[in-house]
C-alpha cells in the first residue's frame, strides 16, 4: 500500500481532487505543477516551467498540459481534463482514473474498457526536462495513443490569448518537433521515444479558466494554442517515452534517462521522507550558485528565509554537503551587502535588519550538528566580520543604541517577516525596539563572544560583545517583559504593542536568552493558550485586537489578514523548540501529537509538502503557496530534536 495513494472514489470526485496539488522540481528553478487529476486551476500550474533569464526573473510557462487519447476500434477516449466557462469541465477524462499513487513518481492508472493505461512523470534533475513515460498494462486489441500539447509561453503572472503574433512555425527533430511561439524564448522540443506521426492542426482553445485564480480575486482565464497531435501506435507493457525540453535529445536515451532519474528518487513513502523530498525541492542551482527558494509556486530565494530555513533542509537531515553548498552562496550575497556592492547572486531582500542575526543563527546550527570549533574554523571570520558591521553602527537600518537594544524603522516600509502592505504601506508596522530582532542580537553578542574566547582567547571584539550583552539582557527584560507574563511585540518611545504575538516564542527557544526559566515559562504558557493551533502558531491572539484569521479573498482581504491571526507551521517549530527545553522528555509525547496535525497535511493541499500558511481558526484550511521552504524546514528540525531527545 502506497504511503500517497488515491483510489477512483476521490480520483472523479473533483471536490476532491482539484484541491490537492502535485509538484515537482529540476532544482535549478524549473518545475512541474498541476493537480492530481492534471487539470491546471492556477495561472502557475504547468507541465514545463522554467526561467527564462534572458526574458526576465520569472518563471514561465512554456508547455501547459498534454491530452492523451486513447483510440480503439475507431473510438476515442480523451483522457484529458480543462475547466471552461460555467463550470463546464471537458473533456472529462478523470473519469477513467482507476488510481493515483506519488510514492516515487507520480503516476496514473486509467481504464478505458479493456485498455489500462499507466502514466507517470518526473523532472530531470538539473535540466529543464519534464519526462512522461506512458505504459499499457492490459489491451485486448490494436491501440493508438495520441498526445496533443497545449502551449502558453508566458510568464507565471500573466495570460496568453489568441493572437496573430504567436508563430505557428515549427522544425522536424528526431521523434519530434521544435517550436517557439515568440521572440526571445527558447525552442520547445517535444520527443518521444517511439516512432509516430505528427498531424499539423493548429488552433486556439479558448476561455480556459483556472479557479484558484478566481478565487484569490485575480484574472482567471486565457487561451492555450495547440499545434496539432502526435499519434502512434503503443503494444501492450512497452513504455513509451515523452520529452518536453529546450534542448534536443537522442529519442533512444529517452527510456534509459527515465529509469536513471525514478531510481534517484526518495521514495515518499513516510512522513520524513515526504519532507525530506520537499527540502530537496527547493534547493536551485544557478550556475555555480546554490540557492534556497522560499517557496513554490511563486517565491524566488529571499535572504531571511534562506536562513531560517537551511539547517532544517540540511543538517536536520544529514546533508552537510548541501549546507556548505548554499552557504558559500550565502556568505558571498552577506559580503556584497555589508560592502554597499552590486552581486548577479540573486539572493533577495539582503537589507533586511534581521537577516545577518539570522546568518548568524544558522551558524551556530551548524555548530550544533556537527561542532563549535568546526563552526569557528568555516565561518569565525564570518562572524567577526558581521559583529564588527553591526556593533559600528554600519547598518542602513539596525542601530545599536546605549542601552545594547537595537534598533529599526519600520514604519514606513515592512522590515520584519510580517511583510504585507498595501498601497505601499505596511499592514503591520512594526518598528523601533522590535522583541524578536533584540532577541536574535542578544542570541549573536552571547554566541560570538563565547565561540571567540574559546578559541582565541579572550579579545578586544569578544570582550566588547560580552560587556554590550550585559547592557543588552538588562535592558531586554526591562523594554519587553510586562506584567502580563509576555513580551511586548515592539516598543518604539511611548508606542507599546501589548497585542499577543508570536516573536516573542524566540526568547524562550534560543540557545541564548536574557529570560530566565520562569520568564520562559509565562512566554511558553501564553503561546499555548492564545496561539496555539494543530497546523501552527497564530500571528495574532484571538483575544488581541484586529483578528483576522481567514486567508481568503481578493488581494487587499487577503493583506489585512495575512499577519493578523493566520497560523504558520515555521513559528510552531521554534515553540516545540522551547517546549523541550523547558519539559524535556516529558513533553515527547505533546511534541508528538503537534506533529499529527502536519502528517494529516501530506495527503492535502500539495502531497508531501507544507503550505504557507493556514487558517487561525478551524478547520485551518491550509492557504498561500503550496510548499513552503520555512514551514517543511522547522517540522524536519522539530523531528530532528524529537529523535535526540528520544535517545537521551
Amino acid at each position: 500500500m502506497s504511503y500517497l495513494r488515491f483510489d477512483k472514489t476521490l480520483m472523479t470526485n473533483l471536490e476532491e481532487s482539484l484541491t490537492r496539488e502535485i509538484l515537482r522540481t529540476n532544482r535549478s528553478g524549473a518545475y512541474h505543477c498541476s493537480t492530481i487529476v492534471d487539470c491546471n486551476t492556477r495561472k502557475y500550474h504547468g507541465l514545463l516551467v522554467i526561467p527564462v533569464p534572458e526574458l526576465d526573473d520569472e518563471n514561465h510557462v512554456l508547455l501547459s498540459s498534454l491530452d492523451e487519447t486513447v483510440v480503439q476500434h475507431g473510438a476515442e477516449f480523451n483522457l484529458g481534463l480543462h475547466k471552461y466557462h460555467g463550470d463546464n469541465f471537458s473533456p472529462r477524462g478523470h473519469k477513467y482514473i482507476r488510481e493515483f499513487e506519488c510514492e516515487k513518481v507520480p503516476t496514473t492508472i486509467y481504464r478505458v474498457g479493456g485498455v489500462v493505461l499507466k502514466k507517470e512523470k518526473l523532472f530531470v534533475h538539473h535540466e529543464n526536462r519534464i519526462l512522461i513515460r506512458y505504459t499499457l498494462l492490459e489491451a485486448h486489441s490494436k491501440t493508438t495513443l495520441r498526445l496533443r500539447p497545449y502551449l502558453a509561453f508566458r510568464s507565471v503572472r500573466q495570460y496568453t490569448h489568441e493572437n496573430a503574433q504567436a508563430s505557428r512555425h515549427y522544425d522536424e527533430v528526431k521523434n519530434g518537433l521544435k517550436t517557439c511561439m515568440y521572440p526571445g524564448y527558447p525552442d520547445l522540443y517535444m520527443q518521444i521515444s517511439k516512432n509516430n506521426d505528427f498531424h499539423f492542426q493548429p488552433d486556439w482553445y479558448r476561455g480556459i479558466e483556472y479557479t484558484k485564480e478566481q478565487e484569490r480575486g485575480y484574472d482567471f482565464n486565457e487561451d492555450l494554442y495547440v499545434p496539432g497531435y502526435f499519434e502512434m501506435e503503443i503494444t501492450k507493457d512497452e513504455p513509451i517515452v515523452f520529452s518536453g525540453g529546450i534542448s534536443e535529445i537522442e529519442p533512444e536515451r529517452l527510456n534509459e534517462l527515465f529509469a536513471q532519474e525514478a531510481d534517484r528518487r526518495t521514495p515518499r513513502d513516510s512522513f520524513k521522507n515526504c519532507l525530506v523530498n520537499a527540502a530537496h525541492q527547493f534547493l536551485n542551482k544557478q550556475g555555480d550558485e546554490y540557492y534556497i527558494l522560499a517557496g513554490y509556486p511563486w517565491f524566488k530565494c529571499r535572504a531571511r528565509d534562506m536562513f531560517i530555513s537551511l539547517p532544517g533542509l540540511t543538517l536536520a537531515i544529514n546533508e552537510l554537503d548541501k549546507f556548505d553548498m548554499v552557504m558559500n552562496t550565502a556568505v558571498k550575497a552577506i559580503y556584497a551587502f555589508m560592502k554597499g556592492e552590486d552581486t548577479s547572486l540573486k539572493v533577495y531582500e539582503m537589507e533586511h535588519p534581521d537577516v545577518l542575526l539570522w546568518a548568524i543563527w544558522t551558524v551556530q546550527q551548524f555548530g550544533k550538528a556537527v561542532s563549535r570549533k568546526d563552526a569557528y574554523q568555516k565561518y569565525g571570520n564570518l562572524l567577526k566580520d558581521i559583529m564588527t558591521y553591526l556593533v559600528d553602527g554600519k547598518h542602513p537600518n539596525l542601530a545599536l543604541h546605549d542601552n545594547g537594544l537595537v534598533y529599526s524603522n519600520g514604519k514606513d516600509k515592512a522590515v520584519t517577516w510580517m511583510n504585507a502592505t498595501v498601497n505601499g504601506r505596511p499592514v503591520t508596522p512594526r518598528s523601533g525596539y522590535i522583541v524578536e530582532f533584540n532577541t536574535l542580537w542578544y542570541n549573536a553578542l552571547m554566541y560570538v563572544s563565547e565561540l571567540l574566547v574559546e578559541n582565541e582567547g579572550v579579545s578586544e571584539l569578544s570582550s566588547r560583545l560580552a560587556g554590550i550583552a550585559e547592557k543588552t539582557a538588562k535592558s531586554f527584560v526591562d523594554t519587553f517583559l510586562n506584567e502580563y507574563g509576555y513580551l511586548l511585540d515592539y516598543v518604539d518611545g511611548d508606542m507599546l504593542d501589548w497585542s499577543v504575538r508570536p516573536n516573542m516564542i524566540f526568547a524562550a527557544s534560543f540557545d541564548y536568552s536574557p529570560l530566565d526559566a520562569k520568564q520562559k515559562k509565562g512566554i511558553v504558557d501564553i503561546a499555548t493558550r492564545e496561539l496555539l493551533t494543530p497546523k501552527g502558531l497564530r500571528s495574532l491572539s484571538p483575544k488581541s485586537g484586529g483578528y483576522n484569521p481567514n486567508y481568503v479573498g481578493p488581494q487587499l482581504q487577503r493583506d489585512y489578514a495575512y499577519h493578523q491571526g493566520t497560523a504558520w507551521p515555521w513559528l510552531e517549530g521554534f515553540y516545540l523548540e522551547a517546549y523541550l527545553r523547558l519539559y524535556k522528555r516529558s513533553a515527547i509525547s505533546f511534541v508528538e501529537r503537534q506533529m499529527i496535525g502536519y502528517e494529516d497535511e501530506m495527503s492535502l493541499h500539495c502531497l508531501g509538502a507544507i503550505p504557507e500558511l493556514f487558517d487561525g481558526n478551524p478547520p485551518f484550511k491550509g492557504r498561500g503557496a503550496v510548499s513552503f521552504a520555512m514551514n517543511v524546514a522547522q517540522i524536519l528540525r522539530t523531528l530532528n530534536l524529537l529523535e535526540k531527545y528520544d535517545n537521551q
